[in-house]
């Protein structure tokens, strides 16, 4: 048996998996979605069925894929229906019906077009990376950008998803069929301001009344969205197949934590998101910063401190006692209270609930991968820490052998003779300081990367002198005693 429409009753006499509770058949289509992939389904097409199921309404999803036909041609054989598994101590299964159809604008652009255009569809959504926003260094449009300038040359038949946005904008303008809100769902901060910009830029091209009648009537919120949804694996297909009885040809897993923030500044309909979790505030930013300080700032110290002492995972390390204590340490004692959180969030409550989703033993996240780019991430999640801490008086000592361990993960690869994924891996490379036993010799020539450091950083004695305590207590002890470690700093 396949999972089909014809079938979905059949699943559902099983009580523990959850089956569409609303009329699929007679729901219309609502929204357009570019980009469904594996995040899509999990997280937003999630947030949708489950509205849907509370609350009714005619929110069905149109997915659009710009370019694959994957997405399609898998979903379409089992009428677009799909399990979700959320995989932690216990696993559990949805059928997700809220994706009635994809299409693929490549091969099916005026239906790509009359699904835009239609006055049921009330809202745009989006999960197409920050590449898809097709952004210059200076944050607006890069009008040599292939893409557009083939859109530009060729308004009719766009190939970026600004170039549909906009054509399909126009074409309500013309029709006088009211103009849909765009919600960026992309792990970019900022998503909705860099999406507008694009999109009112590109627009000023073609036609300068068209631009100023979307700023006027076209709301482009800013959202946070979380979630770890790993890759959907062989094994997948055959265990979602075995626990609900039928072949399932694209199921999608996700870890059971799962996060949607959305700026509150926007009118128009929408689903009844709010009623199944998804938060609305005026402080996507503090949302963020939470999300940056706690989540990634942890996952970066767990990546390097947690390699150099031998662990491959986010849940091997973490489920070490001492490796838990110490984060636990970073983010009570250094993390929290570094920023001001959104009212909204009880920032304690929060960073407890992330050290819980790393002992997650359904969730394999390498540590390898988390390593990646570091000389990017830290710049990101644990230089601004330090910076506010030590504007505020607060501890950076363990915030310091956090940014040690990256140094001496580094020193360690170039030592061996390993890849060093990172943008500046040749420069490292030729930095003979780095092979260097002498901690203070080592720390001097990170500091002086102005590209990550800049000026201010590296001329403050406090935090050189803790980086020379912190990489010298490394080197002295066995990394995987990480206490012993933070007993000499602290």
């Amino acid at each position: 048996m396949n999972l089909a429409s014809n079938t979905v009753a059949k699943v559902a006499t099983n009580p523990v998996i959850v089956t569409p509770q609303y009329d699929r058949e007679n729901t219309e289509i609502g929204i357009v979605h570019l980009g469904p992939g594996a995040f899509h389904r999990a997280h937003q097409a999630v947030y949708t069925e489950n509205a849907m199921n509370l609350a009714g309404g005619n929110w069905g999803i149109c997915g659009v894929s710009l370019r694959s036909a994957t997405a399609r041609d898998v979903l379409a054989k089992q009428d677009n229906l799909y399990t979700l598994a959320i995989l932690d101590k216990e696993i559990n299964y949805q059928i997700i019906g809220a994706i009635k159809e994809v299409l693929v604008a490549s091969e099916q652009l005026q239906q790509v077009m009359d699904r835009l255009t239609s006055p049921n569809t009330k809202l745009v959504t989006l999960t197409i990376t920050e590449k898809g926003y097709c952004l210059g260094s200076d944050g607006r449009l890069d009008l040599e950008h292939s893409d557009i300038a083939h859109d530009l040359s060729n308004r009719s038949q766009p190939i970026s998803a600004i170039g549909y946005i906009v054509q399909a904008l126009g074409q309500r303008k013309i029709n006088s069929v009211a103009a849909f809100n765009v919600l960026s769902c992309d792990n970019v901060s900022g998503n909705g301001d860099k999406l507008r910009r694009a999109v009112i830029d590109y627009a000023t091209q073609l036609d300068a009344a068209l631009a100023t009648w979307i700023e006027v009537n076209v709301a482009f919120p800013n959202a946070m969205v979380d979630s770890i949804t790993p890759k959907t694996e062989d094994y997948t297909v055959d265990s979602v197949t075995s626990a609900i009885g039928a072949r399932d040809e694209w199921p999608i897993q996700r870890e059971q934590f799962t996060q949607w923030v959305i700026e509150d500044n926007w009118n128009g309909s929408r689903p009844a998101w709010e009623k199944v979790g998804v938060v609305f505030t005026s402080d996507v930013d503090g949302f963020e910063k939470a999300k940056l300080r706690l989540l990634n700032s942890l996952h970066s110290t767990l990546a390097y401190a947690g390699s150099l002492a031998g662990f491959e995972t986010v849940y091997d390390v973490t489920s070490d006692e001492a490796f838990y204590d110490f984060i636990c340490q970073l983010a009570n004692q250094e993390v929290i209270g570094s920023f001001v959180p959104p009212k909204e969030l009880n920032v304690e409550s929060y960073s407890k609930e992330i050290i819980e989703r790393f002992l997650n033993p359904e969730i394999r996240h390498l540590l390898a991968q988390i390593a990646w780019d570091g000389s990017q991430k830290v710049q990101m999640r644990i230089l601004p820490i330090i910076e506010d801490n030590l504007a505020l008086g607060r501890s950076t000592k363990l915030l310091s052998l956090s940014l040690a361990c990256w140094f001496e993960f580094i020193c360690r690869a170039l030592k061996e003779g390993r890849e060093i994924i990172d943008p500046l891996a040749s420069d490292f490379a030729k930095q003979p300081a780095l092979l260097s036993n002498d901690s203070a010799e080592v720390v001097e020539a990170f500091l002086t990367i102005e590209s990550i450091f800049g000026q201010t950083l590296a001329k403050n004695t406090k935090l050189k002198a803790q980086l020379v305590n912190s990489l010298s207590a490394l080197r002295l002890s066995e990394v995987s005693n990480i206490n012993s470690v933070v007993e000499k700093l602290c």
